[in-house]
């Protein structure tokens, strides 16, 4: 998130709270996809991270797209921390260890978000060309080690910095070392959500199979197809993972707003100024447990919609769902992680077949799947069936769904294009993360050097 929010809008009950997200149905013909991408900044001269300060450095990226781009500088505490569009319609923000993310804009279809994509890379290697500094697309950090790693001068990932080592074993992992690719999806009804937030909430782990791209730790492998799926694993189980209460049949906005209430806060923003506030959650906030810690001790909307900001389940709720369980990839990768879940849920025949498929999956069973794939990707079983095979078919949904929206690209050609690096692995039987593991015990002479070169933007 490029700008943490500010809005004084009192809140006074849980009712303020669930018309917040409700306020997000939209219908139909209005619904966007919002696709996010992170990527790891390094020198080409010697594959080591860029810092944050200096002539050739995270700030000197931000500040040579500023200028290039026109997009308003994001400033925390003095330091330029990312860029705004000015109309709201995309973001370029810094993950705790210098992970370049492009948020972009609502758009209407993918061959729109493909191009934006490239037109993103292209502008940021123009400036980052001159600064001897390259990017790479994979879900891991291969080489650095934590100590190694930058840290970016954000004061909520101070907070966060401080209170993951108390809530689990790989929160400080998940944030300094880690990419991912994100697309956010709109609803048009509470049963909309309901439905989308099910099938995805249970095909989460496949997604996390298809996209496995982190098999390598501290320039060795890791004994994992996706250390990013498995870190998550163990980041905060308070406010990540999969919620138990989704799976019910009446599951609704309330029933989020609930959940998140009882989660622990991060912080509040006041006079922008960061305040820890680790030690309570959102209900304990409503009722006064700030008052006489901060002069303005009432919680406001913006409040409010920072926490759930914070807040990381595999999916996401705000006024629009965010599928967040894939590891970063190359380029193409950007294109076919929104086609695959745009094809899914965006067409009504296509989310009925999903919801055929899945509607007899447990709570019980998407865990066990999610404990599993982090090793094995698609070689693991989903009620004894091997999950390759449960790929194919939800990639053919997918198709499916893509097909039927008939977005064309000047070429008259549709949005099923997409796919192709899914079908790759499918075709290979391999993800990318074992394709890295062969180059790693082959031509790369057990050295993940190489992954600098052949898979940077």
């Amino acid at each position: 998130m490029a700008r943490d929010t500010t809005d004084q809008t009192p809140v006074s009950s849980i009712a303020d709270l669930t018309e917040y997200l409700a306020q997000g149905n939209k219908p139909k013909d209005r619904f966007r996809i919002g696709t996010e991408h992170e990527k790891f900044a390094f020198f080409k001269a010697d594959n080591s991270p860029v810092p944050y300060f200096g002539e050739a450095s995270i700030s000197a990226l931000l500040n040579g797209m500023a200028e290039k781009s026109g997009w308003e500088p994001i400033i925390d505490a003095g330091n330029i921390i990312g860029l705004a569009e000015q109309s709201g319609l995309g973001a370029i923000s810094l993950e705790p260890g210098g992970q370049f993310e492009l948020s972009g804009a609502p758009l209407e279809n993918l061959h729109q978000t493909c191009k934006e994509s490239n037109q993103h890379l292209a502008v940021l290697r123009e400036i980052a060309e001159p600064l001897g500094i390259r990017f790479l697309g994979i879900g891991g950090s291969p080489k650095w080690t934590f100590a190694e790693t930058p840290r970016m001068p954000k004061s909520r990932y101070d907070i966060m910095s401080r209170y993951m080592p108390k809530v689990g074993t790989q929160g400080l992992d998940m944030m300094y070392r880690t990419c991912t690719i994100q697309v956010n999806l709109d609803f048009s009804s509470e049963e909309d959500m309901r439905r989308k937030m099910q099938v995805s909430l249970k095909l989460q782990p496949l997604s996390t199979a298809l996209f496995a791209s982190s098999p390598f730790t501290d320039g060795k492998p890791n004994g994992l197809l996706s250390w990013r799926g498995s870190i998550w694993r163990d980041t905060d189980n308070q406010r990540a993972g999969v919620l138990p209460a989704a799976f019910n049949a009446d599951f609704g906005f309330e029933d989020y707003v609930k959940w998140a209430l009882d989660v622990p806060m991060y912080f509040v923003v006041r006079d922008g100024r960061y305040h820890d506030c680790t030690h309570v959650t959102f209900r304990q906030f409503m009722n006064g447990a700030l008052k006489g810690e901060l002069a303005d001790w009432q919680p406001n909307m913006g409040d409010w919609t920072n926490h759930l900001s914070t807040l990381f389940p595999d999916v996401r709720l705000k006024r629009f769902l965010e599928m967040r369980g894939a590891d970063g990839g190359p380029w193409r990768r950007i294109c076919a992680l929104p086609a695959f879940w745009v094809g899914l849920l965006y067409d009504d025949a296509a989310l009925d077949a999903a919801e055929d498929l899945t509607h007899s999956w447990t709570y019980e069973d998407t865990i066990a799947m999610r404990d599993a794939v982090p090793a094995k990707a698609l070689a693991a079983t989903h009620r004894g069936a091997p999950l390759f095979d449960i790929a194919r078919e939800v990639l053919s949904i997918s198709r499916l769904g893509l097909k039927n929206r008939n977005r064309l690209n000047g070429d008259e050609v549709d949005e099923s294009i997409f796919l192709a690096p899914l079908d790759e692995v499918l075709a290979k039987k391999a993800t990318l993360a074992e394709d890295l593991l062969s180059l790693y015990n082959g031509r790369w002479n057990r050295s993940v050097d190489p992954v600098f070169t052949e898979y940077q933007y």
